[in-house]
């Protein structure tokens, strides 16, 4: 029997494209695929459904700590807070939409067993106990909140994050220390020089790399940069499957650096660190808020050309600077997606 995806169409099948949510029009059979996790992820998903119906987000498995961590402790499970987050993100502006976004959202408070649990946690840990699919499970959780798209992880078990940092120790700033956990790397001190995972070759989840080779346009980021989107290149098939995919692909920088693992980054840095981790890999556009790199963007768009690739800047960030904008960032991804 075939797993339907949300909204019942049968992966892989294009939608039929509609207005989006900012009352701009759709466009017409944009496969895209979104790259990451955590809130950066979220925000890229949130400005994408807002563009094509068929969207497909990749989420990094890595997460350890909260919630995720003990789920994965206590049950062996991939931890669901990113792909919770993820199809969250991609729920209707309507009342549905909005209060099952919430409910999955809800955190549990209070001292018991299920203080600091989501309920969204809970329910995709349910349904792969029940159902033996981690993406069967998500496909349902998906057509209970009637997303926009898919989610799917982008390895088929849990991974860890193995970093190496410099100057961990304060007194011995050049020396090199290793840090293993997605929570320790998020927070460590020192500079993150280079990431690994164990396992060292994960299986890829075969519908991820059927999602790549199909896509027109891979995006990468925003998000945390070590934690989030570099690990996605460090799965064979998934980099395989993004070597060989026919699609255009996307790098959208982050408005500010992340303290702990980018601290202290320029703009040009990212892309440099993201060449370093896939130097076989072209891309073709780096998407960046105008006012984030204000000052830098002769520096950006020679790291770009490192990647391949061509600057686009555009006013994408939200009134505080630090967040970016779903509406202001879908309108940057059609123009980009549009103009060939």
């Amino acid at each position: 029997m075939t797993q339907s995806s949300p909204g019942g169409a049968t992966p892989g099948t294009p939608r039929t494209p509609r207005g989006m949510p900012d009352g701009e029009p759709g466009v017409p059979g944009m496969r895209v695929v979104a790259f990451g996790g955590g809130h950066g992820l979220a925000a890229s998903l949130s400005a994408l459904r807002r563009v094509t119906d068929d969207v497909t987000a990749i989420v990094t498995v890595a997460d350890d700590g909260g919630s995720s961590g003990r789920l994965r402790q206590e049950f062996g499970v991939l931890p669901p807070g990113d792909l919770r987050m993820a199809l969250a993100a991609l729920c209707g502006d309507d009342d549905w939409g909005t209060t099952w976004a919430r409910v999955v959202q809800h955190r549990f408070c209070g001292g018991g067993d299920l203080a600091g649990h989501s309920l969204g946690n809970l329910l995709i840990a349910g349904l792969w106990d029940l159902l033996g699919d981690p993406v069967a499970g998500l496909d349902w959780v998906g057509r209970l909140l009637r997303v926009t798209g898919r989610v799917l992880p982008m390895a088929a078990v849990p991974l860890d994050i193995v970093a190496r940092v410099e100057g961990v120790d304060p007194a011995a700033p050049a020396v090199i220390s290793t840090v293993r956990g997605q929570a320790a790397v998020a927070v460590t001190p020192g500079r993150v020089r280079s990431i690994s995972l164990v396992p060292a070759d994960p299986p890829a989840v075969p519908e991820a790399v059927a999602a790549v080779r199909e896509a027109d346009w891979v995006v990468f980021g925003p998000g945390s940069w070590f934690t989030s989107v570099l690990p996605h290149l460090l799965v064979p098939s998934l980099l395989s499957a993004l070597t060989a995919t026919p699609a255009r692909k996307l790098v959208a920088l982050n408005l500010v650096p992340q303290p702990g693992e980018t601290e202290g980054f320029s703009p040009h840095r990212h892309l440099e660190v993201l060449a370093d981790h896939a130097p076989s890999l072209s891309f073709d556009v780096v998407l960046a808020d105008v006012a984030a790199v204000a000052g830098a963007q002769e520096d950006l768009r020679k790291a770009a050309k490192l990647l391949h690739a061509s600057l686009t800047l555009a006013d994408v960030a939200g009134a505080d600077g630090t967040r970016h904008d779903p509406v202001r960032l879908a309108a940057a991804y059609r123009r980009v997606f549009t103009a060939g």
